[in-house]
């Protein structure tokens, strides 16, 4: 079992999710249970996703969790395109956010690398 805390992708995913949920305070409220639900959902997906792969038993099950990790930072990115075509978010923010959320997939697909690879 790992400390979940300890990792720096637990830590820059909680961080991605807290800024989601300051952005999505500002959209409009009927998106409250549109974009910003999904938003708020998948931000949070990250991390809880991360931690709870550390709970188990194998590799393999962590893997699992990983992946799950990787298609909600791809939610998210998908997400924050559209909030910018609505013009929920500037440009600046997009560009911000998108940089977090790359820096993020590349380090869930870096430690499931790890993870994979032979001792």
């Amino acid at each position: 079992m790992h400390n979940f805390k300890e990792l720096k992708i637990w830590q820059e995913s909680m961080s991605l999710a807290k800024e989601i949920f300051v952005l999505t305070k500002k959209f409009p409220v009927e998106e409250k249970y549109g974009l910003v639900a999904q938003l708020n959902r998948a931000a949070v997906s990250i991390p809880s996703n991360i931690a709870e792969g550390c709970s188990r038993d194998s590799q393999k099950q962590f893997c699992q969790f990983l992946n799950v990790s990787l298609g909600s930072a791809f939610e998210i990115e998908t997400q924050l395109i559209l909030a910018n075509e609505l013009n929920y978010i500037s440009k600046e923010e997009l560009k911000n956010l998108i940089e977090k959320v790359t820096k993020i997939q590349k380090m869930i697909s870096k430690l499931k690398d790890s993870i994979r690879q032979p001792s």
